[in-house]
């Protein structure tokens, strides 16, 4: 969700100014995935590397945080959203790792929408740590290292009980995967948009929706032999 600071700039506002407008156009989105019946939808709210911003902007963005959470659980609640987030949230204040709690708590056992928020998050780290919680395993006997695969990998991750993401969107106009998602996202399809954030709305969803629908999705195979027009001499 990149540009919120980048909107409030091109308007004479300071940046933070951008990060309410970035909180609006979250829950048009949310909204738009339920009515298309999307099952996960996964926010990069803040990455690891994020800490590394103006102190007083990293303030206004956890407060906003804290602020979004306990304004919007009841109406996630009510639309039938589990809310999930990712990271190193011990990085987190008290307070706001005791609302993340109660949020996810609440919401636990609802299923129209998977919403995963990476907040704190970094691709790397979440490769490290599952890295860590293996060798942990093989350390207590648990696991042996000729067992460790793929699938034991993706197990130690931050979400083994998800599917991987199939469509990748980044707005601003940057093209780069940015540390998120790094080990889940390798077969994603990837959608780059100049839309800033806070003007990324249904439509631009739909945008991507479409491009995505006219994806050929191949895994390492040809395009024939997934569309089954491979030949008897070629299979």
């Amino acid at each position: 969700m990149d540009g919120n600071g980048r909107w409030a700039q091109r308007r004479g506002l300071p940046r933070h100014a951008g990060h309410p407008a970035g909180v609006e156009a979250v829950r048009k989105v949310i909204e738009h995935c339920v009515s298309r019946k999307i099952q996960v939808l996964t926010l990069f709210a803040f990455s690891s590397e994020n800490w590394r911003r103006p102190k007083n902007e990293v303030g206004l963005i956890m407060d906003l945080f804290i602020r979004s959470l306990r304004k919007e659980a009841r109406r996630l609640h009510r639309n039938g959203v589990r809310l999930k987030v990712i990271g190193e949230r011990t990085a987190f204040a008290e307070k706001l790792q005791l609302r993340i709690q109660e949020v996810e708590e609440l919401t636990t056992d609802n299923r129209v929408l998977t919403l995963q928020v990476a907040a704190n998050y970094g691709g790397r780290w979440d490769m490290l740590q599952a890295t860590k919680k293996l060798a942990e395993e093989v350390r207590q006997g648990v696991l042996n290292p000729d067992d460790i695969d793929e699938t034991a990998v993706s197990r130690a991750l931050s979400f083994p009980d998800l599917p991987d993401p199939d469509l990748f969107i980044r707005t601003g106009g940057e093209q780069r995967l940015s540390n998120f998602l790094l080990w889940q996202a390798a077969y994603a399809e990837l959608y780059f948009t100049d839309l800033l954030w806070p003007d990324f709305d249904a439509n631009a969803l739909d945008a991507a929706l479409e491009v995505y629908a006219g994806r050929q999705r191949r895994f390492g195979q040809t395009g024939e032999q997934v569309s089954g027009r491979e030949s008897i001499e070629d299979s």
